[in-house]
């Protein structure tokens, strides 16, 4: 290959990781390709959708109308308060019931192991159960169990999967974060605490992580909240502007890469 070879590392955030789907607009206007994607939570489940074959055009009609309702199974709560089918089948219908290593676009997939904190990543087998495993919010999804391990949300022990995309083989790394947290009083509910709690854990997580990435693209989504899925067309916009400010540098990095 003449050029190098691009890989996005899709962080996890919740609502503000629509924000992922405005950086690959930006990126497929100015001819940036995309040969390798790893996601955690709400980057896998936007990294899959893209990665299975996805127009852009279509995730941002179908981002524009996500709303809650179409994943909230409650179930008694035991291990979470959603049971995850729903959203299982979702994801299924939109990744075209494909396994990983039949997608588009190579995507690979990270979960947690809640019995023994292990990372988990995914690269191939059934699409809808790895990014259903990766999406278990602790306390709010029933963990996933695949091949007798019970899996939660991939952020839990990698945020922004860096060196996963680099392992896939990935010459220029560019990372989205979109994971800085801000106060939010807006507080009514189990879920909502349990989401306030992940997000102020994971900010301090990833304040003291080094992003060993070439490019790191951090749309400024603070404001909004990870739980909140009426601000959906302002996120993508913020993940656009963000996108468009490091677009000639990336542009030069690919240029100057064989020198």
């Amino acid at each position: 290959m003449s050029r190098p070879k691009i890989g996005l590392a899709l962080g996890s955030g919740g609502a503000r990781g629509f924000s992922h789907l405005g950086v690959i607009k930006v990126f497929e206007e100015h001819n940036i390709p995309i040969d390798y994607i790893a996601g955690s939570s709400m980057g896998a489940l936007v990294g899959s959708f893209y990665g299975a074959g996805q127009k852009v055009s279509d995730l941002y009609n179908l981002a524009l109308n996500f709303r809650q309702k179409y994943f909230m199974d409650i179930t008694v709560p035991k291990m979470g308060l959603i049971q995850g089918e729903r959203i299982k089948s979702y994801i299924r219908m939109f990744t075209y019931n494909k396994n990983l290593e039949q997608f588009n676009i190579p995507v690979a997939v990270v979960a947690t192991d809640v019995h023994n904190g292990e990372r988990v990543i995914f690269r191939e087998g059934d699409a809808a159960t790895a990014v259903r495993a990766s999406i278990s919010i602790p306390g709010v999804f029933v963990p996933e169990r695949v091949d007798g391990r019970l899996l939660i949300d991939g952020g839990v022990t990698d945020r922004v999967p860096i060196s996963v995309v680099r392992e896939m083989g990935a010459d220029i790394i560019i990372a989205v974060d979109c994971s800085k947290f801000e106060e939010n009083t807006d507080i009514h509910s189990i879920y909502d605490i349990i989401m306030q709690s992940i997000d102020i854990m994971q900010d301090d997580m990833t304040s003291h992580l080094v992003m060993d990435a070439d490019f790191v693209i951090r749309p400024e989504v603070y404001e909004f909240s990870s739980r909140n899925y009426s601000n959906v067309g302002e996120i993508i916009a913020k993940g656009e502007k963000e996108a468009e400010k490091h677009i000639q540098s990336i542009k030069r990095a690919m240029k100057g890469w064989n020198e």
